[in-house]
């Protein structure tokens, strides 16, 4: 079962990651005012560095009941907690918790909590 959770959670953090990004293209930089150009490519670029990094970290949930190693297991589920944690955080704060994005976070670090 905390297998299972694990593997939810790296899903569920892609799910997340793919939203994010895809909603940062269509919603969030085509209203975005941001001069010069080469600072607006700069804040895409980060914003999407972001995607790719919840990618990884989802990826890593996945793969990590087949790793033959307690001590990974124990270090990749603590550091992705504390960064879709913090995730999480800064979201509902931001948005004032408007946004679903906590909620879909906050489960992750749930599922990924529960399965370690």
């Amino acid at each position: 079962m905390r297998d299972l959770l694990l593997q939810c959670a790296g899903v569920l953090t892609i799910i997340v990651a793919l939203i994010h990004g895809i909603l940062g293209e269509t919603k969030v930089f085509p209203r975005a005012s941001i001069e010069p150009e080469r600072l607006r490519t700069l804040i895409r670029l980060v914003w999407q560095a972001s995607t790719v990094a919840w990618i990884g970290g989802g990826v890593l949930l996945i793969a990590a009941p087949w790793m033959d190693s307690a001590p990974a297991r124990h270090w990749i589920v603590i550091t992705m907690a504390c960064v879709f944690g913090f995730s999480a955080c800064a979201n509902a704060w931001a948005t004032r918790g408007r946004h679903f994005g906590w909620m879909a976070l906050s489960a992750v670090v749930a599922m990924a909590v529960a399965g370690y």
